[in-house]
């Protein structure tokens, strides 16, 4: 029987519990949505849950990719809400200021504006961590503090809103029947599949991860390879950034991406990128993602207390984390179910008393 052998091999596969976790929170769903899976056709444009869901958690799956890559190598970007702010508050202010806001070529120089501030953020915090040594948590605390403050100052403490459309069609426009913020997220994550997968770039950033004095002896460029990573998270906060003030035609300094950092985090861990540097995936955190965006469509879905959703939320992702745990699964359901058992080694043989160490006779 092969059967026994498979189901354990699937159930070892660190997208299984992410994605077991996924279906049943989008089942849990049906009985308070009937049409909870349905997918209509409106005036061109697709409707429906899934497409919600996957339209609001894009900025988060951008945050999360970018957020993967810092983990990897170790570290940690807390500043990435504030760079989201950043972000919008800029091109939004800038739009605001033109005369013709839809202008094609206005639009696309706030774009660059907001970018190259993130860019900006993300060559700062890699400076930090890579050249001056300070821890990443600590380093990236001062843009998460200061960058919120800087956003409300761009925005004057105001919401900045815009009537733009061709900027409206980044987060909340749609192209060829679906949201057009889907195709950029799958650019995204392709461009960093193909890069940290098919090149050499995803084993150094594994490698510094692992060990970055034991990377840099060796000859890989540690230092570079922790800058980059700190620019890219940046790069696609921003990107984040652009779709929610996008949606929302407006620039919320102090709103805007607060605790998607949080989010981001928790994507990742669900993913099954360890904290602690090394061996990662963007799949995992692409289905993390989704797991956090479809758990709070089910908490408005069912009805959660407001002031209780925040609990509710903290103890399915704690759920999630033990499902991934081998010893959890070990212990509560069986050895089966946990990770690979390494067989314990045989005994030595040993010889028999009198052989193994002759006697000395002491006159």
């Amino acid at each position: 029987m092969t059967t026994t052998p498979r189901w354990r091999a699937l159930t070892h596969h660190h997208l299984f519990w992410p994605v077991a976790v996924l279906v049943i929170l989008l089942l849990v769903n049906v009985p308070f949505t009937p049409d909870f899976f349905a997918i209509k056709m409106t005036d061109g444009h697709l409707y429906g849950s899934l497409v919600s869901i996957v339209l609001f958690g894009s900025p988060l799956i951008l945050v999360a990719v970018g957020m993967t890559l810092v983990i990897a190598t170790g570290g940690i970007d807390l500043s990435v809400g504030a760079v989201v702010a950043i972000t919008g508050a800029l091109t939004c202010s800038y739009i605001s200021d033109q005369a013709d806001q839809s202008a094609l070529s206005g639009v696309f120089l706030a774009l660059g504006i907001g970018l190259a501030a993130a860019i900006v953020c993300g060559l700062w915090n890699g400076f930090l961590v890579a050249r001056m040594g300070i821890q990443p948590i600590i380093a990236t605390l001062i843009i998460m503090v200061a960058g919120r403050g800087v956003a409300q100052l761009i925005t004057d403490g105001q919401i900045i809103t815009v009537n733009s459309e061709p900027y409206k069609l980044i987060g909340g426009g749609y192209w060829l029947t679906l949201p057009f913020s889907i195709f950029i997220v799958a650019a995204v994550v392709a461009v960093t599949v193909v890069l940290t997968r098919r090149t050499a770039l995803g084993l150094l950033v594994e490698s510094v991860g692992g060990n970055a004095e034991a990377s840099r002896l060796v000859g890989i460029r540690s230092m570079r390879i922790k800058i980059m990573v700190y620019v890219f998270c940046a790069l696609c906060a921003g990107i984040a950034g652009l779709m929610i003030s996008s949606n929302t035609s407006a620039a919320d300094g102090n709103n805007a991406g607060l605790w998607i950092e949080l989010d981001a985090i928790l994507a990742v861990v669900i993913g099954g990128t360890s904290l602690l540097g090394g061996r990662f995936s963007i799949g995992g955190t692409v289905v993390g993602a989704l797991v956090i965006q479809t758990l709070t469509t089910t908490i408005y879905t069912i009805g959660v207390p407001t002031q209780t959703n925040l609990v509710f939320k903290a103890a399915v992702v704690i759920i999630v984390c033990l499902m991934q745990s081998p010893k959890f699964r070990a212990k509560v359901f069986g050895a089966k179910f946990g990770g690979k058992q390494t067989a314990a080694p045989a005994p030595a043989e040993t010889a028999p008393a009198a052989e193994a160490s002759p006697k000395m006779e002491v006159s």
